[in-house]
This record gives structure tokens, sequence and C-alpha cells, in this order.
């Protein structure tokens, strides 16, 4: 596209995995497992959360919608990468990456405020039991979802369009292996500084708040439990919170490091195994850690999936 003698770029090249062309097929190869594991992994949760009559619960029915969320995470990105290293060709249109980037920055913002609403359910089961059925009712869970899933779509369309709205004139290269802030302000041809405080801004604002809230939560919830009498009430108040809080630390740890560290200690190589890492092993260790961690999973899952025959 010619406008004033300056080419302006109408797609970008991911090169993605190209510096590692002998280990083409065992990529494809684990990460094809690997995105299988993840939907049938996260699939088998969310059929039990919804069938099962002992699972009918805030508590998993949050767990069920967390699932579904990182199901259509990973989609976003894995069946490109999968697609690129197959095709040997990273091309992404212009429109398509600003849609990548803008799908996976909401689903990834919709987790975040899920396990929010995850730690809310808990503190209110632990600190306000009586009070617990009048809260946590149905029409209230359904509001938090409804709230997770929504809230970051409007403010990371902005942040989208601000990026977006940067000058590309070459190369078009992006040495990432999806469509992300850092190595398209890297390939922007003006000064980025505004768009880079805007990208930090808004991690601060939906990775930390949440975090925080989190946290103290977490706080009032462990304070709670140490006065319990019992060391049964005790061990069993921590069983149900210790799944959650993996799951968090496993999830907020890796997008803390990729997009609130300095520029200074940035590098594609490093960006891109983090990359790899929070897109990747949070959607798989989600349904590892709730069903070896919750006898009421596994019950539930003993039921579901068919039993050995006996000769």
């Amino acid at each position: 596209m010619e406008r004033s003698n300056i080419t302006f770029v109408v797609e970008f090249i991911l090169l993605g995995f190209s510096d590692l062309p002998n280990l083409r097929s065992f990529l494809f190869g684990i990460i094809l497992l690997i995105y299988i594991s993840i939907v049938i992994g996260n699939g088998l949760l969310i059929v039990i959360t919804k069938t099962n009559p002992a699972l009918q619960t805030p508590m998993y029915y949050f767990l069920g919608n967390f699932s579904f969320l990182e199901i259509c995470y990973t989609s976003v990105t894995l069946p490109r990468i999968l697609r690129d290293i197959w095709t040997q060709k990273g091309n992404i249109p212009f429109s398509f990456c600003a849609l990548q980037i803008c799908t996976l920055y909401s689903l990834g913002i919709a987790e975040c405020l899920l396990l929010v609403a995850m730690a809310y359910d808990r503190y209110v089961a632990i600190c306000k039991p009586l009070y617990y059925p009048l809260i946590m009712n149905h029409k209230k869970c359904v509001q938090l979802v409804i709230i997770s899933w929504i809230t970051p779509i409007p403010a990371q369309i902005g942040l989208t369009y601000q990026i977006f709205s940067l000058n590309f004139c070459g190369p078009n290269k992006l040495n990432h292996i999806f469509c992300d802030a850092s190595p398209l302000l890297e390939a922007a041809c003006e000064d980025t500084y505004q768009k880079e405080v805007l990208v930090h801004l808004s991690a601060l604002c939906f990775i930390m708040i949440p975090f925080l809230l989190i946290s103290i939560s977490y706080v009032k919830i462990i304070t709670t439990i140490l006065k319990l009498p019992s060391t049964s009430g005790k061990s069993k108040a921590f069983s149900t919170c210790s799944s959650h809080l993996i799951v968090v630390f496993v999830f907020f740890g890796t997008t803390s490091i990729v997009y609130l560290r300095p520029k200074s200690s940035q590098s594609a190589k490093s960006d891109k195994l983090f990359a790899i890492f929070y897109t990747i092993v949070t959607p798989v260790l989600n349904p590892i850690i709730y069903s070896l961690r919750n006898k009421d999973v596994i019950v539930a899952l003993r039921k579901l999936l068919p039993k050995p025959c006996h000769s």
C-alpha cells in the first residue's frame, strides 16, 4: 500500500520457532498434544460441574466457567501456532493480528477477574458461612461471571486501537509466537513511549489490582481458618482453598513476569519462553490441580469415565 512514498504494513510475519528448524516436528507434536489435553481436561471439568448434582455449588459454577475461559484463551493462540509450524509460514494480516491481541488480552483479564470472584466465594464460605447461601445465590454468581467477561472488552479495544494506530512501515517481522504488544511496539516506525506506558498501566490495573484483592481475601480466610477449633475443620478449609491458590500464583506469576518487568530485561527469546509458559501452563495445570486435590471432583470423574471391564 503506497502513500506519500512510504510503504505501510498490511500483514506481519511471526517468526515463531523458525530459528529451530530441526525441532519443527517435535514442537508441533508437543504443542498439539498439550492443546488436546487442555481441551479434554478442561472440557471434562465443564461437563462434571454442569451434570453432577454434588457439584451444583457456586465454587464449581465458577470453576466450570474458568475452564471454559481456559479453552477459549488457548484457542486464540495455539491453533495458529500449530498452523505456522506446519506450513512454515507465519504471515498474519494486520486486522487478524489486532483481533488476536484484543481477544487474548480480554480473555486473560477475564481470567484475572474470575479468579477474584472465586476468591470472594471462598471468603464468604469460610468467613461468613451463615450468610453464604444468601450472599452467593445463583443470581449473584451469574452477575460476577458476566462482569468478569464484559469488563475487559472496552478497555482492551481501546488499548488495541492505540497500539495499531502506530505507523508500521517495515520491517514487518515480529520475533514472537503470536501478536503481542512488545514485538509490535518494537516494529513501529515512531516513538512508542506513550503506548508503552499505556500497556504497563493496563497491566498494573488488570493484573495487580485483582491480585491484591485476592491477597486481601486470603489473608482474611487464613486468619479465620487458624481460629477454627478442630484440626479436621482447618484441614478441610485449607484443602478447598489450596487448589485455587496454586492456580492464582501460577497464573499471576507468569503474566506479571511478561507484562510488568522492565523493558531493559526483555529479550525476544525470553518473551517467547514466558509467552508459551503462561499460554499453556495454567490451562494444563488447572484440571490436574483441581482433580488431584479435590475429592468431589475425583468422585465425579470416576462416575463420568467408563469403568474398566473385568473378565
